[in-house]
């Protein structure tokens, strides 16, 4: 026997279902503590679920003894609720940092030679997946609208439906979605055709993921029937259909515009620029992670400074990674490669009074970030392959003065929308980027300008508010007005025999 609770209530609601609740929960002097959590999925999602009705379902990033309900329960998060999904250390580390971050990061992002296809995290991954699955069935009703989160949770509309779940359920993948000869190598590439078919709507950052996407299921998938091209693409499975589209997740412009031109942000920009006089500053923000290609990024670097004498005490790179995953061999690795490698060009290069590469690991507060985006004249983000790549256009809605330049690999969802007034460079081709930061370096203000007023434009323009909306009107017929706040929540518990 096991208890089950249904909400009570004819609202519409907004779930949303995440490997990562947007807060976690930390001991600081011996109490428990809820932080918020950092990340590009909560970053775009929180200023929508903010002050709205509404759930969002995940694990909370802890694997001790906590009593979750109460802490989740003076979560500061305001007008919607959390509910948590727990994990043991074996499940965290076969799903989490297995099955999702040793095959599927890795193979989506076009580099199945880092793979390990160990069978056991496919097993625990199916298990995490069901687990999700007993927490949405427990908190669901009908009228909800359940919006499903990248590549953790692939699963879970099958065991959704398992459950007799009928509520919609929508999935949006956040990172790219590879082409045929990629995915196929995958051991359990049927088995994740057939659990994505089971939502109701699919949605991709591009019109080339969506694309691959369509490709690799009418390879495996002899009974599926594919028509339309856009806005949406219809797959006909058995007697349902299941929607495509593509949406390029975003940034709350408002905000970053807002808080780059407040007193504070100025004044530490200020002090950036005091601190390093009579030179282009080139800003660089990464996650430690091998898809962002910072050696690649660090070598064309070099070759610039080599090439073109100019540059020399006259441009400095301010490096940013953020720490992540270092718990995974590779993430380790990576460090101390990228660490070598500033260490390197800096003994090669640096003279009195001028340091090519300012280099900073760690998390930094959004003060700190806006401040370097404001300073920098130049952004250079050079993913070897990535989802989209929010933080392009978090310095274009922080490049107040429409003076900034952006660079950015032509392997980024982001190079879609913004083709032609980025520099589009490919990272593997370091003199294409040593001359592309020459050029960018040489600009005529007037071209920075006409360039970074339409990239500030486009961004306004296609917002996070556009992109939950245009993601809400396709899957559930929907936009956010449909979900309005909730000021209380009343929970009726039911015995269900399962």
């Amino acid at each position: 026997m096991r208890k089950s609770r249904r909400i009570k209530g004819a609202e519409k609601r907004l779930v949303i279902i995440s490997n990562r609740l947007p807060v976690s929960i930390e001991r600081e002097e011996g109490q428990w503590r809820l932080r918020p959590s950092s990340g590009g999925l909560v970053s775009a999602l929180a200023p929508v679920l903010r002050d709205r009705g509404g759930l969002w379902i995940g694990w909370p990033g802890t694997l001790e003894d906590v009593d979750l309900d109460q802490l989740l329960k003076a979560s500061p998060q305001a007008g919607y609720g959390l509910k948590a999904v727990t994990l043991t250390p074996e499940e965290r580390d076969k799903f989490y940092y297995g099955f999702s971050n040793e095959i599927i990061w890795p193979l989506f992002h076009a580099l199945h030679t880092v793979c390990n296809f160990d069978p056991e995290y496919w097993t625990v991954y199916r298990a995490v997946n069901r687990k999700f699955a007993d927490v949405v069935s427990d908190n669901v009703q009908s009228n909800d609208f359940l919006w499903v989160h990248d590549y953790h949770l692939m699963l879970l509309a099958q065991e959704l439906k398992k459950a007799k779940i009928k509520a919609p359920v929508g999935f949006f993948l956040h990172i790219p979605f590879p082409p045929p000869d990629i995915f196929l190598k995958l051991p359990w590439r049927t088995q994740i055709i057939d659990a994505l078919l089971d939502y109701d709507f699919v949605g991709f950052q591009t019109s080339n993921f969506r694309q691959n996407f369509v490709q690799c299921v009418r390879a495996l998938e002899k009974q599926v029937t594919v028509s339309g091209k856009n806005p949406f693409t219809v797959m006909t499975v058995g007697q349902r259909e299941v929607r495509l589209g593509n949406f390029p997740i975003s940034i709350d412009f408002e905000q970053f515009a807002s808080q780059a031109a407040s007193e504070e942000v100025a004044e530490m920009a200020w002090s950036i620029r005091e601190r390093l006089p009579d030179r282009e500053l080139m800003i660089g923000v990464d996650r430690l992670d091998y898809t962002k290609g910072l050696p690649y990024k660090l070598d064309g670097f070099r070759l610039a400074l080599e090439r073109y004498e100019e540059l020399r005490t006259r441009i400095s790179l301010i490096q940013v990674v953020v720490p992540s995953r270092e718990e995974i061999p590779p993430y380790h690795d990576l460090r101390a490669e990228v660490e070598r490698l500033v260490g390197k060009i800096n003994g090669e290069f640096t003279e009195s009074g001028w340091v090519p590469i300012h280099y900073i690991f760690r998390h930094l507060d959004r003060d700190e970030l806006l401040a370097l985006y404001r300073t920098a004249g130049i952004a250079l983000l050079t993913p070897l392959e990535d989802g989209m790549n929010l933080v392009a256009k978090e310095y274009c809605a922080s490049s107040l003065d429409d003076e900034g330049v952006l660079i950015l690999s032509e392997f980024t969802g982001t190079a879609e929308q913004m083709r032609k007034n980025a520099l589009l460079v490919n990272p593997y081709d370091r003199d294409q980027m040593a001359d592309t930061i020459y050029q960018a370096y040489k600009m005529p203000m007037a071209e920075r300008r006409s360039r970074m007023r339409k990239l500030r434009r486009s961004v306004q323009e296609q917002d996070i508010f556009w992109w939950v909306d245009s993601f809400l009107k396709a899957a559930a017929s929907s936009d956010l007005d449909a979900f309005p706040p909730r000021a209380d929540e009343k929970l009726e518990e039911i015995v269900e025999y399962r």
